[in-house]
């Protein structure tokens, strides 16, 4: 008899488990989902004072309207735009990134990408060299 409660009671666990991944899985169709067509920006070999910026295109393919809450860089060189109306599914956007490009060197920078979608944190990198500044000849 105690076979029999135990199976049973074995079951019915089962059975509340299955149904709450259903609607777990529910849950996130009814989401935005923010997909990017590159996570790596590779700047290659900057001139020093050269053009910095570059940009990031994202698509919420989710069925709700996408907000990003906050796009923040790893430092005080790397200044990201973005528009801060929804994005509706099916609908594209872009984030600006502006590396400053007075600091010589190698960099790779994050810049971390807040939002209501799944996932609801997104890591983006740029990474390059910036050239050396060219010393004029002064006599």
């Amino acid at each position: 008899m105690k076979k029999l409660f135990t199976l049973n009671l074995l079951i019915l666990a089962l059975s509340f488990s299955i149904a709450a991944q259903d609607i777990k899985v529910e849950e996130a169709r009814n989401k935005a989902v923010i997909s990017f067509e590159t996570l790596v920006y590779e700047y290659g070999e900057i001139e020093y004072e050269g053009n910095g910026e570059c940009s990031f295109e994202f698509t919420n393919t989710g069925t709700e309207s996408l907000v990003l809450s906050n796009v923040q860089a790893s430092c005080g060189c790397t200044v990201p735009k973005w528009s801060k109306d929804p994005i509706k599914p099916g609908e594209k956007g872009t984030i600006t990134v502006k590396y400053n490009t007075r600091i010589p060197g190698n960099f790779n920078k994050s810049i971390r990408v807040y939002s209501n979608a799944d996932p609801s944190q997104v890591v983006l990198r740029i990474k390059g060299s910036v050239k050396q500044k060219e010393q004029t000849g002064q006599k």
